[in-house]
C-alpha cells in the first residue's frame, strides 16, 4: 500500500479516533498521543489494512484498546491526577457559547461504566451501526443494545435530577 492509499484509507476517520481517545483519556494531549501511536501502528501494518473488511472499525478498536491499556498502565494513576486538575479550554468555549446541556451530558457520560460510555460514544456521537459496534467491541448486538439503553437511561435520569434540582 502506497502512502497516498494509506492516507485516503485511514485519515478520513482520524477525527473519530481522536474523539474516542479524548472521551476515554479526557486530556487532549493524551488523546493526541494515543491517536498518533495508533496511526503509527497502522502505518507499520499498512499492508494488512487492505485485508480488513472495515478498516475504520479496526482502527477504532485499536484506539479503544490502546486507551484502555494506557489507563491500566502504571501511568494511569498519574493520568487520573492530571484529569482532576485539568483545565480544558474547550469547556470554557462551550460554556461561553451557552451549550451547558451538551456539557452536562458529557460530564455525565464520564461517570458511566466503561462499556456504556464507549457504546454511547460510538452509537450516539460517532453514529456507528449496532453491528459495527458489536464487531468493534467483540460483543453481540443484543448486549450492545442493552448497554446503550442503560447508558441513555442513566444520562436521562441524571439530567432530570440536575435540571429539576430545587423544583417542588
Amino acid at each position: 500500500m502506497k502512502q497516498s492509499e494509506f492516507l485516503t484509507t485511514v485519515m478520513p476517520f482520524k477525527d473519530k479516533l481522536y474523539r474516542l481517545a479524548k472521551r476515554l483519556l479526557v486530556s487532549s494531549e493524551e488523546a493526541e498521543d494515543a491517536v498518533q501511536e495508533v496511526l503509527l501502528k497502522l502505518w507499520k501494518g499498512k499492508q494488512q489494512i487492505i485485508e480488513y473488511k472495515n478498516p475504520e472499525a479496526f482502527a477504532i478498536t485499536m484506539t479503544k484498546n490502546y486507551c484502555l491499556d494506557r489507563l491500566k498502565s502504571k501511568q494511569a494513576s498519574n493520568l487520573k491526577i492530571v484529569h482532576n486538575n485539568f483545565q480544558n479550554p474547550e469547556n470554557i468555549e462551550r460554556t461561553v457559547e451557552g451549550n451547558e446541556g451538551v456539557e452536562m451530558v458529557f460530564k455525565i457520560m464520564e461517570t458511566l461504566p466503561e462499556q456504556q460510555r464507549i457504546v454511547l460514544q460510538l452509537r450516539d456521537i460517532e453514529q456507528f451501526e449496532f453491528a459495527e459496534i458489536a464487531q468493534m467491541l467483540d460483543n453481540n448486538e443484543t448486549a450492545i443494545r442493552v448497554a446503550l439503553s442503560r447508558a441513555r437511561k442513566a444520562v436521562r435520569e441524571q439530567l432530570i435530577k440536575n435540571y429539576n434540582y430545587g423544583v417542588s
